[in-house]
Order: structure tokens, then C-alpha cells, then sequence
């Protein structure tokens, strides 16, 4: 007799906990993350008019003398309102953070995929087993751990590789040091490819073996059953790889304001090899650099754009992302 409520319990439960009752609370909250995240952008959008109404079109451009006498003026801005500076020409730092982030999204985009199909095709067993877990882990270590490691132990070597006529070609513009876009680049590609790797990894193992088993009987050897099956098929999710990636790398502050030279200069190509010595500041890195300094208003206001332009970038690079799929995802199911 002592057993008999606990069915009828559950069964109330049930009852209560049904998929009429569960669809409201779950639309709910999906309706209140929206809310949060509407509200979000909207708060970084309104905080960061001020600079861009103030400047224009020429927020985007380059001139008015260096990036940061520019941030210090709007730093110093009188306390009225009515005197607040806000003139930036923020080039400089867009600049640096298209080069570091499309550098490292092509070799490491390069790197993971490559990665990835010996990882799936080509790897032993034993060896397999041991890569995806390193992997995994690569994918999870902090930041401030890469940006450490890049200033102890990779800037002096790269410093080391700068030579006396270089850093004299440019001493009157800029200091040449360990820290500059090569080192960015490079840490920053360590960074993105294991999350890369592991999505490119879980898309070629999706791949039906049927596919590749149709291939192989029709003699096509293994290499390029990869590249024209595989590969091909996993496109979708490949992009997606790439578009995380590069969301990440975007708003990456705190190791590229140790390793970048957090100097906003825009590192000029006509330079020779002495470009890949220069240093960069891209906006992440500017948001943290001038974060002690948020509580005055217009140079909050100036950071809020900064935050505006990575999430605005950001959004449209998702949706770019899901339009590069969908023609994708036709073709490989015809594959």
C-alpha cells in the first residue's frame, strides 16, 4: 500500500510538466534571451552615437595625427557637455584588425582543414585517440596564457629577427620590437585553429561512407575521394568553422593587447619585410587599453563605437556566413 502514491505522484507530474505547459516556459525564455540581447545591442548602439554623429563618415578614415594624441584629447575633454571633444579617425585600428584577423583566418583556415583530414583519413588509430582530446584542449586554454607565452618566449626571438636597419628606417614613426602584427598574427592563429579542427573533424566524419566507398570502387584514389567527396560535402560546416573563428578572433582583446605592440599604427606593405615587424592595436585591444579611463563620458562613448563597429561586424558576418551555406547545402546533397 506504501508503494501506490509514488505512480500516481509521477503521474501527476506528468500531468503538470505536459508539452502544453513546457511550450509556454520555453518560449519564454527564448523570448527574454532575445530580449536581453535586443537590449544589449541597443544600449551599445545608443552609447556610441555620440562619436559617430560627432565625426561622420570621417570616424572611418585616417588623418587628424595619431590615433592615440587623438584618444588622450578626447580623454582631456573639458567637463561641460557642450565642450566635450570627440574628433577620431579611427583607420589605424580598423585596419589592424581586418589585417590580424584575416591573416590568421587564412592560415589557420589552411592549417585546421588540412589538420582535420589527416586527423579523419590518414591518422592511426592510437594517434587519432590522443590528437582529438590535445585538440579539445587547445581549443579551451585562456587567452592571457597564449598572450604570456607569446611575450616571453616568442616576442624576444622575433625581436631578435629585427634587424638594426629596419628598426632605423622607421625610428622617427615607430619602435620595432618583439611585439608586433607577425607575433599577433601567429598567436591568434594558434588560437582559432582547434576550434576549427574540431568542427571541420565532426563534418567529415558526418559525411556518409557510402559516398567515399562508391569512389573508391570506382578506382579514384584516397586523396582525392577526400578533397572532391569529403571536403566538399562538409563545405557547410566548414564555413561555419570559419565564421566562429573569425567572431573570435574579432573581439580577441586581452592577448593582442600583450602581444600586438599596442601602438595604433597601420602597418604599410610598401615597407618591405620590415611591414611584418610593425606593430598594430586592433579595436578589442583598443577597448582594453582605455578601459581605466570609461568613466569619462565622451571617451566612453568613443570605447561604446569601438564595441558597436565588432558587433555590427560581427551580425553581418554571421549572416554572410548562413547565406554561403544554403546554395552549399543544396550542392552536397546532390553529392
Amino acid at each position: 500500500m506504501t508503494g501506490a502514491p509514488a505512480p500516481e505522484a509521477a503521474s501527476r507530474a506528468s500531468r503538470r510538466w505536459s508539452d502544453a505547459r513546457a511550450e509556454p516556459v520555453l518560449a519564454g525564455l527564448s523570448v527574454l534571451v532575445l530580449a536581453v540581447i535586443a537590449g544589449m545591442v541597443l544600449f551599445v548602439l545608443v552609447s556610441a552615437w555620440p562619436s559617430f554623429s560627432h565625426n561622420g563618415l570621417g570616424w572611418l578614415g585616417s588623418g587628424g595625427g595619431p590615433v592615440d594624441e587623438q584618444l588622450r584629447s578626447i580623454q582631456r575633454s573639458p567637463a561641460e557637455p557642450s565642450r566635450y571633444v570627440y574628433e577620431l579617425h579611427a583607420w589605424p585600428l580598423l585596419y589592424g584588425t581586418m589585417l590580424t584577423t584575416g591573416l590568421a583566418l587564412i592560415f589557420g583556415l589552411i592549417f585546421s582543414l588540412l589538420c582535420a583530414v589527416f586527423i579523419v583519413e590518414f591518422a592511426p588509430p592510437a594517434l587519432r585517440r590522443a590528437l582529438e582530446p590535445i585538440v579539445r584542449l587547445l581549443a579551451a586554454v585562456p587567452s592571457v596564457i597564449y598572450g604570456l607565452l607569446g611575450i616571453l618566449a616568442l616576442g624576444p626571438l622575433l625581436g631578435g629577427l629585427i634587424s638594426e636597419e629596419s628598426k632605423e628606417s622607421v625610428i622617427y614613426v615607430v619602435s620595432l620590437t618583439g611585439l608586433n602584427l607577425t607575433l599577433a598574427t601567429l598567436i591568434l592563429t594558434i588560437m582559432i585553429t582547434p576550434i576549427m579542427i574540431a568542427m571541420i573533424v565532426n563534418a567529415l566524419r558526418s559525411v556518409p561512407r557510402s559516398w567515399t566507398e562508391g569512389s573508391a570502387a570506382l578506382g579514384v584514389n584516397r586523396w582525392r575521394t577526400v578533397w572532391k567527396i569529403s571536403v566538399r560535402a562538409a563545405r557547410p560546416a566548414i564555413i561555419a568553422a570559419a565564421v566562429l573563428a573569425t567572431a573570435r578572433a574579432l573581439g580577441e582583446a586581452i592577448m593582442l593587447s600583450m602581444v600586438s605592440g599596442s601602438f595604433a599604427f597601420a602597418p604599410n606593405p610598401l615597407d618591405g619585410l620590415t611591414f611584418f615587424f610593425e606593430p598594430v592595436r586592433p579595436l578589442a585591444a583598443t577597448i582594453v587599453d582605455n578601459a581605466e579611463a570609461l568613466s569619462v563620458k565622451p571617451l566612453g562613448q568613443t570605447i561604446y563605437a569601438f564595441a558597436a563597429v565588432l558587433l555590427v561586424s560581427t551580425a553581418l558576418l554571421s549572416l554572410a556566413g548562413w547565406a554561403a551555406k544554403q546554395p552549399m547545402k543544396k550542392y552536397a546533397g546532390r553529392v
